[in-house]
């Protein structure tokens, strides 16, 4: 079992940045691949910036360049630091936890965060 803790979040104008960090615990953080995801209201939740256990990354198109996902091990923790930010960035933003195990796979998910880029 991982709970995962997310914060953070908050309003910020547009072009500005903000650094959301997600801490783990219950279980062994390396072994799982990380990721953030958000959900604007009446749209689903889509994939902004995932990091393997290896520390490879993937971004989202509408996100590259301004988002950088990282991992600090020793710290349990996941980050996503937001430059250049727009209004649609403005979303709740989850920590999501996964692993592959022979024949299924194991998510664990925070409660979110709240990012809202407004003038």
């Amino acid at each position: 079992q991982v709970q995962l803790v997310e914060s953070g979040g908050g309003l910020v104008q547009p072009g500005g940045s903000l650094r959301l960090s997600c801490a783990a615990s219950g279980s062994i953080f390396s072994l799982y691949a990380m990721g953030w995801y958000r959900q604007a209201p009446g749209k689903q939740r889509d994939l902004v910036a995932s990091i393997t256990t290896g520390g490879s990354t993937n971004y989202a198109d509408s996100v590259k360049g301004r988002f950088t996902i990282s991992r600090a091990n020793a710290k349990n923790t996941v980050y996503l630091q937001m430059s250049s930010l727009k209004p649609e960035d403005t979303a709740v933003y989850y920590c999501n936890a996964k692993r592959l195990l022979p024949g299924h796979e194991i998510d664990y998910w925070g409660q979110g965060t709240q990012v809202t880029v407004s003038s």
